[in-house]
């Protein structure tokens, strides 16, 4: 029988031509790195990141609309000292007052959402 084992990625659309913008949030504050793309995607747009196991790829929309819902939701060790670092970037935080889960939500440079998590 066949079983799902892993999650390979979570891709996120975006707007056509914004690719600094996604590495400045990606790569520069998140810690992702860049990853070449396949040429043939390449051509497309958009950029490809990966941290450890975890990837995100953003897609070229070009009838982009940012996802408030539907979101990626990144385990982050060291989530507090992650904080001031996005603040100081200008990136707003809002903080869950859930006791059992200690995370916040952010949203991309295109406006769509990132849960936050701690640990």
């Amino acid at each position: 029988m066949a079983t799902v084992i892993a999650l390979d990625h979570v891709n996120v659309a975006m707007p056509a031509g914004r690719e600094e913008e996604a590495d400045g949030f990606y790569s520069g504050l998140l810690g992702f790195e860049i990853l070449e793309k396949p040429a043939a995607q390449a051509l497309r747009g958009g950029r490809w990141f990966r941290r450890g196991d975890v990837q995100v790829h953003l897609g070229v929309d070009p009838d982009f609309r940012p996802a408030l819902t539907a979101h990626p939701a990144l385990r982050v060790a060291g989530l507090d000292e992650l904080a001031p670092l996005l603040e100081a970037a200008g990136v707003p935080l809002h903080w869950d007052d859930t006791p059992e889960v200690h995370r916040c939500v952010v949203f991309d440079p295109f406006g769509n959402r990132v849960e936050l998590i701690d640990g």
